[in-house]
């Protein structure tokens, strides 16, 4: 489906954050490893106009069309640099899992093999006027910080970009309740003659996980059964006896919520109270009964908004993937907050390279 425009039996279909025209863009962008699109969100509020995006997860691919009324482009090792249309940002939220054997500083040559290498080659061929990078913190001191050196020097000396020193910005500070910080990787083509750039400060807007709530109550799918709220307790009891001090947390309303995350304790540890439920009758196979504490794990829509995703953001698929889309997503202000302050940079170089806001 192209933009979302019509389904397949020739009805016309409303998505809930469709592109900007070529006429009223302000700017263009593309989406790499896009997830389900935070960083197109973040760039269409600021009047961005998508022209490609690129995601090989089947099911993140069905909320990205959900809501941006496309269908990424799936493997983007199988993306021939040359077709990709110009664009003035590359985005992308870039994993690093495959960054073994980089650092030897063999530069270009170093990343082969590794999903950067997709984004430098496209780098090479389009040469866009600026990039957006995200990763995890440990980006910085991983393989003793060689991965990112030879990540910079790519950029830098074979590429041709002003890049500044990477900055770790936490969600928490652009008004998401959410501990989540990230390396944020940005940079501006050398003949712009851009040579400072500053990050943004924070908003010092007041985060607490009671703006995140759902509003109504929630399905007793979502409470934990009193066995298993034993079995949690016990555990965060044997790891408290070793000094480890791990285990389930749960988050007052007026707190802000743990980074969330896929695997281990990544749910427990942002668990809340909530003493609407009226009926404990069992939705699923559960030991036990529903726990009558009120002591739930957060909804796919409160992990939504805890990445800065507004309700009218569709989830077309089940818990599991939400989680796990949520999970790997960007924080849509931080995004924006960053891209914003990229634009006013480029507004302000001696050649201008975007038009000024209207």
């Amino acid at each position: 489906m192209k933009h979302g425009e019509h389904s397949g039996n020739g009805t016309e279909v409303k998505i809930p954050f469709p592109p900007h025209s070529p006429s009223t863009a302000r700017f263009t962008f593309i989406d790499l490893f896009a997830g389900v699109g935070g960083f197109r969100l973040a760039l269409q509020e600021l009047s961005g106009r998508c022209t490609f995006s690129c995601e090989w997860d089947p099911w993140a691919q069905k909320t990205y069309e959900a809501n941006y009324g496309e269908v990424p482009f799936g493997d983007i090792t199988k993306i021939d640099e040359k077709e990709v249309p110009e664009h003035d940002f590359l985005c992308a939220g870039f994993p690093c899992q495959a960054f073994s054997q980089a650092g030897r500083r063999l530069g270009f040559k170093d990343t082969r093999g590794t999903l950067f290498f997709d984004i430098a080659r496209i780098l090479k061929a389009k040469r866009p006027k600026a990039f957006f990078l995200e990763n995890v913190r440990g980006l910085l001191s991983h393989q003793s910080g060689q991965t990112l050196a030879t990540i910079l020097s790519v950029l830098r000396d074979e590429l041709g970009y002003f890049v500044p020193t990477p900055k770790i910005i936490k969600a928490e500070d652009h008004g998401v309740p959410q501990k989540r910080g990230r390396v944020f990787l940005i940079g501006f083509r050398e003949d712009l003659g851009i040579q400072k750039f500053e990050y943004p400060k924070p908003s010092g807007i007041p985060v607490a996980f009671a703006h995140a709530r759902e509003d109504k109550p929630v399905s007793a799918r979502y409470y934990l059964s009193t066995s298993y709220l034993t079995s949690l307790r016990a555990h965060r009891t044997r790891h408290e006896s070793m000094g480890h001090g791990f285990g389930f947390e749960i988050i007052k309303d007026n707190e802000v919520a743990n980074t969330i995350v896929i695997g281990g304790m990544g749910r427990e540890r942002n668990l809340v109270v909530d003493h609407r439920l009226k009926d404990f009758t069992p939705v699923t196979n559960i030991k036990g009964e529903v726990n009558r504490e009120g002591i739930r794990r957060m909804t796919p829509r409160e992990w939504a908004r805890l990445q800065g995703y507004p309700d009218e953001f569709r989830i077309p698929v089940s818990d599991a993937q939400a989680y796990k889309q949520f999970a790997n997503s960007v924080a849509v202000p931080a995004i924006k907050a960053t891209a914003e302050r990229m634009l006013e940079t480029l507004t302000q170089a001696k050649s201008p390279a975007i038009p000024s806001a209207a």
